[in-house]
């Protein structure tokens, strides 16, 4: 119970905070929603091991535009879209794996 308290007060804290820092850069609720729904129709193409991400409208970040001029292809940070797809068996195969303890 006391874990769940300390959690209740540390949320309320935060959106205290954040309310705080919308109000003091004048940001309304209307804009942070416009700033989503912007987000979901643009997501990100492509992703570093940092979790920097771009979503290829505007210019090429910083990161980015490091690693091409490295000789990395951006292509290598490209997000893919759809799952792989299933290998195709070719035989009736029947793959069994081996009990290395018998």
């Amino acid at each position: 119970m006391k874990g769940k308290i300390a959690d209740s007060e540390a949320r309320d804290r935060l959106i205290i905070w954040i309310r705080r820092r919308m109000a003091e850069f004048g940001i309304t609720f209307e804009a942070l929603g416009a700033s989503i729904e912007e987000d979901l129709a643009h997501p990100p193409i492509y992703r570093d091991a940092r979790g920097n991400d771009w979503n290829g409208v505007g210019p090429m970040p910083d990161w980015l535009a490091a690693a091409k001029h490295a000789g990395v292809d951006p292509d290598f940070f490209r997000i893919e879209e759809k799952p792989k797809e299933a290998p195709q068996r070719t035989r009736n195969v029947v793959y069994t794996q081996a009990d290395l303890f018998e």
